[in-house]
């Protein structure tokens, strides 16, 4: 099946209704246009697909989440940050969204932003319009708490003044209807990203000179990964999240998002994307992704009931080669299993770690080529976004992410136990 657009999301697998996918089950994705689709698992078949926002940046990067036969489809606004840096753009008007769509037909149910509609604020120095709010936008699947009825996202940074409560926030929806219940947004004001050269290109100007750019220019600290929902020891429920800021927290869902703990795990990098923590019963674990600071890499274990560190595993030497694209920054989602955390790395490695230690038990270097079984040529590279995927005996990985700091690569790797 070819998507009308690239497809950045991963793949939602569950069942739909008999009278339109004859086995019974659809898979789901979204597409850099944002749209959302349903494909019939054993045909390939074209049951529906939706298009969920029309703003000419709108873009469709964390996966659908599928619960109860509704499909929840977010949006993300990339191209609007990169297209700011320009000083004739008309900055800025994206807003973040979360849809609910009819996992059958693919009718929307509701759609909430996560900013209000951006209003006139001005003209730029370069004498065209500007507009906010504008920006929280939705990078990473979102999270369903069926207990209290909810859905979680995390978001982004706010792209124009003024700046919302909902940027650089974890969001909670309400299931039935969508309207948001609560927000915390844990570094007030620190959002509102600068739009300078680092993050455009050609005639990008710099946060100083730039017409576009807010009066309190912020760090480009998103909340880039899903939140995890984890029942701790003591039966309490919690939300573990973690932020580019470089740092870890554990909300309580009760008590709508209070702060429980939080746990500094690197210093914060506005390059390279903190995809995800893992959580076991006891611990959660934290890499650091620091891509372009002195000190990128490495691996964190947390207690969840205390946010005390229970190990630290420093940095390993890069497998890369030495030059663009080869570093220790660990950003990639992270994968546990009981006793493993699976881990890739930009150098182009994944390891295994021991839950117990932080003992590093096996690596494996993917910067090669390898022969296929489609026959296409492929090598690895560096590893970032997903985590290894593990199901049925087998460790799944997909390496090489050129993006901007990373080196590129096209292969789906299959390991099995020897």
């Amino acid at each position: 099946y070819k998507a009308r657009s690239g497809v950045r999301t991963a793949v939602s697998v569950g069942p739909v209704g008999p009278a339109n996918a004859p086995t019974g089950y659809a898979i789901y994705f979204a597409d850099a246009e944002a749209r959302a689709y349903a494909v019939d698992a054993a045909t390939g078949k074209e049951l529906w697909t939706r298009k969920v926002d029309e703003h000419r940046a709108a873009r469709a990067t964390g996966a659908p989440t599928l619960h109860a036969g509704r499909l929840y489809v977010v949006t993300s606004g990339v191209s609007e940050e990169t297209a700011a840096s320009m000083p004739d753009y008309e900055c800025c008007t994206f807003r973040g969204s979360l849809t609910s769509l009819d996992a059958t037909t693919g009718e929307v149910v509701w759609k909430t932003y996560t900013i209000n509609e951006p209003q006139r604020r001005g003209t730029s120095s370069s004498g065209k319009p500007l507009w906010g709010p504008a920006g929280a936008p939705i990078w990473s699947a979102p999270t369903i708490d069926e207990k209290r009825g909810l859905v979680y996202a995390a978001t982004g940074n706010a792209y124009a003044d003024p700046a919302p409560r909902t940027s650089d926030a974890i969001v909670a929806f309400d299931i039935p209807t969508g309207p948001i219940r609560w927000v915390n947004q844990i570094m007030p004001h620190t959002g509102i990203l600068g739009w300078g050269a680092p993050l455009g290109g050609g005639d990008a100007t710099t946060a100083d000179d730039n017409p576009n750019c807010p009066e309190d220019v912020g760090p480009d600290f998103d909340f880039s990964a899903s939140p995890v929902l984890v029942t701790l020891a003591s039966g309490r429920d919690g939300l573990v999240v973690t932020q580019k800021s470089g740092v870890a927290y554990l909300l309580d869902p009760e008590r709508r998002g209070r702060e429980v703990w939080e746990y500094r795990w690197g210093r914060g990098s506005p390059v390279g994307g903190v995809w995800g923590a893992t959580v076991d019963g006891s611990r959660a674990y934290f890499a650091v992704a620091d891509q372009l600071t002195p000190a990128p890499g490495g691996l964190h274990a947390v207690d969840l009931a205390t946010g005390q560190r229970a190990w630290f595993t420093p940095p390993q030497d890069p497998v890369c080669k030495p030059g663009r694209g080869c570093s220790p920054a660990q950003s990639a989602a992270l994968t546990s299993i009981p006793g493993v955390v699976f881990s890739g790395g930009a150098d182009g490695a994944v390891r295994a770690y021991s839950s117990s230690d932080g003992k590093v038990l096996w690596t494996f270097d993917t910067n090669r080529d390898f022969p296929t079984v489609n026959g296409v040529k492929a090598n690895g590279g560096s590893i970032d976004g997903p985590g290894p995927v593990v199901v049925g005996g087998m460790v799944y990985v997909t390496a090489g992410n050129g993006g901007i700091v990373g080196s590129p690569g096209n292969v789906l790797l299959a390991f099995s136990l020897e």
